[in-house]
């Protein structure tokens, strides 16, 4: 059966693509472009670090694991611990950011660019009603419906980005600007390129979506962990170019634009403005169904995800009671705006990221280790700590004297890298542990 799906990996691989890419994924590369300037080559270069290799990383870690979810992943450290993440993930990429923000990104890419200014004041609440609303429903009526448009939308999508990446070529909106400070030199540009690719949430979205590229490649016939290890590998290398290549030309079209359309908020306004200087009136208009159609699959889809995790997990309420719960929780942190939820967003990136990457390079390393609890634990507990100090810095809330401590004495802190060092010293301890307690159990 495995000879006659020797090519199985393509499709999976597109499929792979399609759970990653989403509208959203358009509006960070644009900002940072037009932020980035003439760096935006080396904030790009950190940018696909974290928003194209973590998460085919992460989709890789779990494929190599026994273990084919994040939970039980997760589990390797502390079954508490296990829960706590694997909530907090999927409630990130549910109603707390991910799903609030295809709502937010739909309305200032398919909407507000055809506002009055009048208009625009009352706007964003019946948009969101609307929006949710039929995402709602169609997330409580389970139907083929949401995945046959969603095979439609994406490719669509992905065609008319690609028009739109082409006409860039053709009359490009200008030239890049200087940098702004955050990107000021390659060094600082490459860090907060790595900072910047947080956003995506993709890292999360890919611990958690890739047990349904597993069973892909299950369904295609192939058994054993090392085979169905290979070919998710395999699929994971069409997924990644196709997102580098979008990511790097939307970077490109957000550098160019400043003396075209201005500095802008987020990437929404510097796509659509860029859609009606290259096409036109009709050419936004297109870009913007685009837009908000894929906004609606993606948002049914978490919805539906969460939902179906928190019955899981609590067996309090049932499946519908959920999508409600969600759904209405998603449009209150929608009507605070898309640059609130992008801001609000990255203090908790901060936080869950380090622990993303932590668990990845231990999921790889669990043979090296003998599966020991210990290793995971040490290095878990100290990623931890970092971790949290970094989001709390990002929230701007003091720590008193810790905060100079920790900036005078920890390695890469002042670039929100000090997690790094902390992981280090966890795993070397972690490591010790199991050489002096060698008849510990396997986690």
């Amino acid at each position: 059966m495995q000879s006659n799906n020797s090519r199985r990996f393509i499709p999976i691989g597109l499929m792979l693509f399609a759970l990653f890419f989403g509208a959203g994924n358009l509006i960070f590369p644009a900002s940072m472009g037009q932020a980035a300037g003439t760096n935006v080559w080396w904030a790009l270069l950190g940018f696909c670090i974290t928003g194209v290799g973590l998460p085919l990383l992460a989709v890789m870690a779990i494929g190599y694991s026994t273990h084919h979810g994040l939970q039980q992943v997760a589990s390797r450290i502390h079954p508490y611990f296990a829960v706590f993440y694997t909530v907090v993930c999927y409630m990130s990429i549910g109603p707390c950011f991910a799903v609030p923000r295809t709502g937010t990104v739909s309305y200032e890419i398919a909407i507000l660019p055809f506002l009055t200014p009048e208009q625009a004041e009352y706007a964003l609440p019946v948009f969101l009603a609307i929006f949710f609303l039929i995402s709602g429903w169609l997330a409580a009526s389970p139907s083929k419906l949401v995945d046959r448009i969603g095979k439609f939308l994406t490719p669509a999508l992905v065609l008319t980005i690609f028009v739109f990446i082409v006409q860039s070529f053709i009359t490009p909106l200008g030239e890049a600007q200087a940098p702004a400070a955050p990107y000021g030199t390659p060094a600082k540009a490459v860090v907060q390129g790595i900072l910047d690719g947080y956003n995506t949430l993709d890292a999360i979205a890919a611990l958690i979506f890739a047990s349904l590229v597993i069973n892909a490649v299950a369904h295609s016939g192939f058994q054993g962990q090392a085979a169905i290890t290979r070919e998710v590998y395999k699929s994971s290398f069409i997924a990644g170019p196709l997102l580098a290549i979008i990511y790097i030309f939307i970077a490109k079209i957000g550098s160019e634009s400043v003396s075209a359309i201005g500095m802008q908020e987020t990437g929404a306004p510097i796509l659509a403005e860029s859609a009606k200087i290259f096409f036109g009136q009709a050419g936004a208009m297109l870009l913007a169904a685009m837009v908000l159609l894929a906004c609606f699959t993606t948002c049914i889809g978490l919805i539906s995800c969460c939902a179906s995790y928190i019955v899981e997990l609590t067996g309090k309420l049932n499946y519908i009671s959920w999508v409600i719960i969600f759904t209405v929780v998603s449009y209150l942190i929608g009507l605070f705006g898309l640059k609130t939820i992008i801001v609000s967003t990255i203090p908790v990136l901060m936080f869950i990221y380090p622990l993303c990457v932590a668990l990845v390079i231990l999921i790889f390393l669990h043979k090296f280790i003998g599966g020991r609890r210990c290793v995971y634990a040490w290095t878990m507990g100290f990623t931890f700590v970092m971790a949290l100090i970094n989001g709390l810095n990002t929230a701007k809330i003091a720590l008193g004297g810790l905060d100079e401590i920790f900036a005078n004495w920890v390695p890469l802190h002042a670039y929100g890298l000090g997690w790094i060092p902390f992981a280090v010293v966890g795993f070397i301890i972690g490591m010790i542990h199991k050489q002096l307690k060698p008849a510990e159990g396997v986690a």
